[in-house]
This record gives C-alpha cells, sequence and structure tokens, in this order.
C-alpha cells in the first residue's frame, strides 16, 4: 500500500523547477524482508482499501528484498521497528541515517513509529494501515521534494 501511496503523492507533487513531478526524479519499490508471499499479488484486502480510496494499485508482485541492492538505494524506508532492525543487520556496510521509519514522517503520529500489519486482520485493520501509510507519505513525499528542490 506504501507503494502506491507514495507512487500517487509523487505524480502529484510538483518540484519548483516547474517542469517535473517529484515522480520522475524518484524510483519507489517495495519488499518484504522475508519470501513469504514472494510471487503473490497484492492481499485482495490491501487491494479492495486502495481502490475504495481512489488509488490504482497496478499490477503488483510481491518480493523479497535484494540485500545487494539496498546498499546502493538513496533511501530505504521501513514499515516497523522489526523490518528496520532486519535490513540493518543485512546491509554491509551499513546503511545509517539512509534507512528510515515511514510513520516517522507523520507529525502527528507522536511516538508510534510502526505501522501494523494488518494481515491476520479485517478490512477495517486495513483501512486503518492505510490511512496511516496516506498520513506518512505525504509527509515523505514532502521532505522529498524539499530535498530535491521542491
Amino acid at each position: 500500500m506504501a507503494e502506491v501511496v507514495l507512487r500517487h503523492l509523487a505524480a502529484g507533487t510538483a518540484l519548483d523547477d516547474g517542469t517535473s513531478t517529484l515522480a520522475a526524479r524518484i524510483a519507489v519499490e517495495s519488499a518484504g524482508t522475508g519470501p513469504w508471499h514472494e510471487g503473490e499479488p497484492m492481499d485482495q484486502r490491501a487491494r479492495a482499501a486502495l481502490e475504495r480510496h481512489g488509488y490504482d494499485p497496478g499490477r503488483h508482485v510481491a518480493r523479497q528484498v535484494e540485500v545487494a541492492a539496498v546498499g546502493r538505494l538513496d533511501l530505504v524506508v521501513a514499515l516497523d521497528r522489526r523490518h528496520k532492525e532486519t535490513l540493518r543487520s543485512l546491509v554491509r556496510p551499513p546503511i545509517g541515517d539512509r534507512l528510515v521509519l515511514l510513520r516517522t514522517f507523520d507529525a502527528a503520529a507522536g511516538g508510534a513509529v510502526d505501522v501494523p500489519d494488518p494481515y491476520y486482520g479485517d478490512a477495517q485493520d486495513f483501512a486503518r494501515c492505510l490511512r496511516q501509510v496516506e498520513a506518512a507519505c505525504r509527509g515523505l513525499a514532502a521532505a522529498l521534494a524539499g530535498a530535491l528542490g521542491g
């Protein structure tokens, strides 16, 4: 859901140069820290939540993070502390402050830094997750636009 939301926001975020959007300057990809659902389509509950809120989920297919590629990325965004620590332990050399938690970009989140995984929940849990992801992605898009001159 975070990938879909951030792509959507990036497409609608104009940069100060007036010639491009944030989407033209960044690549957004998602991957899991384990192989549990690799090759499977997006969870239907996540797809339904996104579509109910006007997002086009596209043809997402789950994949596992490529550890060798992580070190070359400018920014890695984890959705919870457990995933952040897993990523931190896998990547050498350490990626330091290029590894962040998504909800740190949501000023209204207070001390809540994890996006709870709705997988074992119901439609309401997916809707709640989407609201958290949207709020944090708005902050992330603004931070990225600011860093890129927007």
